[in-house]
């Protein structure tokens, strides 16, 4: 069980889908005291700000500004830590310096859980290309040789959240969290994406059909929101439970 004090990664891969995918996450482990830090790889402001790019005299810069600014707004209201990398947006090409900060990331924190994008998904190549982003640091900041300063990292679980078409992605909900204690801050942090608002109704009946199956699982009807993430490597347990 994670406790107070210790740290959540968060990978996204643009700006809002940290919020869509793992707000609720976000928020619950924010409000026990974690710290929850969000590493945003790009604004998402080629492909995911089509409603910017409809106003007249839009400017990349200009769409780059908008989406960090919700995306701050978006993390503060979740109570989580936001860095961005501007590693570009169709493509995301991460440079070799953001691959060595994403390892000091890694060892400067010591995060207990890591949570990143599914290792498929054929409607965004960014999206696995963050995950594949992510777990390759992950290693480099075990390797005890790895050239970067800090105590090199264990072994924290990587949970992957849920795509946008996850039948497409080859994505499987083995973990559904139940989000509803936070679902209204996920909510609201869904809400200061602008730039996306045909979004927001989506990701909330998203969260009511988890919640359904997350009841139907587990028997625990106070259940209403939940989300759902895939497990990357195998749970090590004294018991099955």
């Amino acid at each position: 069980m994670t406790n107070r004090g210790q740290t959540i990664l968060v990978i996204s891969a643009h700006a809002a889908d940290f919020v869509w995918r793992a707000g609720g996450a976000i928020a619950l482990y924010a409000e026990r005291g974690c710290r929850v830090r969000i590493l945003c790889l790009s604004y998402g402001e080629r492909g995911e700000s089509e409603r910017l790019w409809q106003q007249p005299g839009m400017t990349l810069d200009r769409v780059k500004q908008l989406r960090r600014a919700e995306s701050e707004k978006a993390a503060d209201i979740l109570g989580a830590e936001i860095r961005f990398f501007d590693s570009g947006d169709y493509p995301l090409q991460p440079s070799e310096e953001t691959i060595r900060e994403m390892v000091l990331e890694f060892r400067r924190h010591q995060p207990e859980l890591v949570l990143t994008h599914s290792l498929a998904d054929p409607y965004n190549p960014d999206h696995p290309a963050a995950s594949e982003l992510t777990l390759r640091t992950r290693i480099y900041a075990q390797a005890a040789g790895y050239p970067a300063e800090g105590k090199k990292l264990e072994a924290p679980p990587v949970f992957l959240f849920e795509p946008h078409q996850p039948e497409q992605c080859d994505f499987q909900p083995q973990v559904l969290l139940d989000i509803t204690p936070v679902f209204e801050r996920k909510r609201k942090a869904m809400e200061s994406m602008e730039a996306q608002e045909h979004l927001w109704q989506y990701y909330t009946d998203l969260a009511l059909r988890r919640g359904v199956q997350a009841v139907r699982n587990s028997g625990r009807k106070a259940i209403k929101y939940a989300e759902a993430f895939q497990r990357l490597y195998p749970q090590v347990a004294s018991e099955l439970s």
